[in-house]
């Protein structure tokens, strides 16, 4: 007779409580936090464990309730969608928070990348486009630079302009003055 050598329960081979995460029954729509474990290393070398959450919307459930189960959880982080796919039964996963039940007609959401695709299109064509942009501390030093000597040019053409002026009006009145005698030069012949 054979014996059935594995007949211990799965919470003996996996330091995650297997009947907990069933009992959870995530399903596509929820609202779920995933709490996953990240390991860092400081100065010294010491590694150090902290915790880091994920929160978005679940959409797909793969493989049910199997060692093997997976979730696709979606967030929008800073207008860029992320997607993450997480093993229920990972050890990685300290824990799994529901935060909204939902109750969607769908088992897999992938239509919600389309969806949300459709939303900020709309949104782009009722927006008016603006030409900013940043720029980084060297060109904004160029730019303002820049824009010094610019003023200082404008400065320095504005005085040679003001010379100019000076310098052109007794011109001016020399050439008044030598109109005056053409014209009374002309009174003169038409007297004659």
């Amino acid at each position: 007779m054979k014996k059935n050598i594995i007949n211990t329960p799965d919470k003996d081979f996996s330091s995650v409580n297997v009947q907990d995460r069933k009992d959870l029954n995530i399903k596509s729509g929820d609202t779920v936090k995933v709490w996953v474990k990240i390991k860092e290393k400081n100065a010294k070398g010491k590694e150090r464990i902290r915790l880091q959450a994920f929160e978005g919307l679940v959409l797909s459930r793969k493989h049910g309730n199997e060692s093997g189960a997976t979730m696709t959880v979606r967030k929008v982080s800073s207008g860029v969608g992320v997607e993450r796919i997480f093993p229920v039964f990972s050890p990685i996963i300290d824990k799994i928070e529901i935060t909204k039940k939902g109750n969607v007609r769908r088992s897999k959401l992938y239509f919600i990348r389309e969806k949300v695709n459709r939303e900020i299109r709309r949104q782009m064509r009722k927006a008016k486009q603006v030409a900013l942009s940043s720029l980084s501390g060297i060109a904004e030093e160029l730019r303002i630079t820049n824009e010094a000597k610019k003023v200082e040019e404008e400065a320095q053409k504005k005085e040679e302009k003001k010379e100019e002026v000076s310098v052109e009006e007794p011109k001016g009145e020399e050439e008044v003055v030598g109109k005056e005698e053409e014209v009374v030069k002309d009174e003169e012949i038409k007297k004659d």
